[in-house]
């Protein structure tokens, strides 16, 4: 039997649910969806949406989220005692986070392998390795799925959040609520950025580049990107892309890459993988790597010659214009 409600949301003040952001404002949100685009997302995901995640797009296609912790009974690759989602996909093609953007639900299943139950509409602050999805298994996929957390740091666990998406956002709280208040998330964030020191190695290819600004330009990089996001993670955003051009820059120097499968082996122990003390964004999330690495090479900025990559004369030029002189201003 179908338990949407009639009125979705009604009394709940949707005006006030997002949070303004630049960051949601290009990566995540959608003009209005309409009847023929809702059509065509659900005719590409093979599922009927909920009648409350329409209707909660309708206010903003896409963002992130004011209150975005939802507490579990269990413990998770998160937390003790809740998950976080940090933005929701619109509905629509256009964003690459989108329903059906290239980082949207499909690319989930097709490329990081997680099950497929049904639509991977929530992002997490862990760069892909936990997601919120609605889960058709029960209901079938026209009908009223529930919304669950999928773990891929513990096998693609799934834990049960809501029985229906409108329980799921009403039941959102704020980060305060578990100590997580997002101002001191970023204050954190930005003091470890600024201050943490390097790891060996990344203090060594530092010290093989030519120029000493080198590694004040990946400080000032890695602030932008806490300025921007609110916490140091690495994604498909501009200026994540101007942090893998430099670490290739640093680890190109150092020794020829000689395969795109070599720069992935040699990426993590830069920064990616590096946590506590030191410099670093304790996780990665490969397919963003990867996919950057392929663009370059697609057009032409990243080339291959005498059995290495290399940038091309001009991109490293104005990579390095922008990246040492310049400033982080997107690429």
């Amino acid at each position: 039997m179908n338990t949407t409600k009639a009125t979705p949301f009604s009394g709940f003040d949707l005006s006030g649910f997002w949070e303004d952001s630049a960051y949601a404002r290009k990566e995540y949100m959608e003009p209005a969806p309409t009847p023929e685009t809702i059509a065509a997302v659900e005719a590409e995901l093979g599922y009927r949406l909920p009648a409350s995640y329409i209707a909660l797009m309708q206010s903003q296609n896409g963002g992130i989220p004011a209150r975005g912790c939802f507490p579990t009974p269990t413990p998770t690759s998160w937390a003790e005692d809740h998950v976080a989602i940090s933005a929701f996909k619109g509905i629509g093609f256009a964003r690459q986070w989108s329903l059906c953007g290239g980082l949207g639900s499909r690319f989930k299943i097709e490329e990081w392998d997680y099950p497929e139950i049904g639509v991977y509409f929530g992002d997490c602050p862990s760069a892909g390795h936990d997601m919120i999805a609605l889960d058709y298994r029960a209901c079938g996929p026209s009908g009223e799925p529930a919304v669950v957390h999928v773990d891929q740091e513990s096998d693609y666990r799934i834990t049960p959040l809501a029985p229906d998406f409108e329980t799921f956002v009403r039941g959102l709280v704020h980060e305060s609520e578990y100590g997580d208040d997002p101002e001191d998330v970023k204050r954190e964030a930005l003091e470890h950025v600024r201050n943490a020191p390097f790891i060996t190695r990344l203090h060594r290819l530092c010290e093989q580049w030519p120029d000493p600004r080198m590694p004040a330009a990946i400080r000032r990089l890695a602030e932008a990107i806490v300025q921007d996001k609110g916490y140091f993670a690495l994604h498909a955003d501009a200026n994540s892309h101007l942090l893998y051009a430099a670490q290739f820059l640093l680890l190109s120097h150092s020794r020829p890459v000689r395969s795109k499968e070599g720069f992935l082996q040699s990426y993590p122990g830069v920064i990616a993988m590096v946590g506590g003390a030191h410099f670093g964004t304790g996780g990665w999330a490969p397919a963003f790597v990867e996919d950057w690495f392929q663009a370059r090479a697609d057009a032409g900025e990243l080339v291959q010659a005498e059995g290495h990559w290399h940038f091309s004369a001009d991109f490293r030029a104005a990579l390095l214009l922008q990246l040492i002189d310049g400033g982080p201003d997107g690429a």
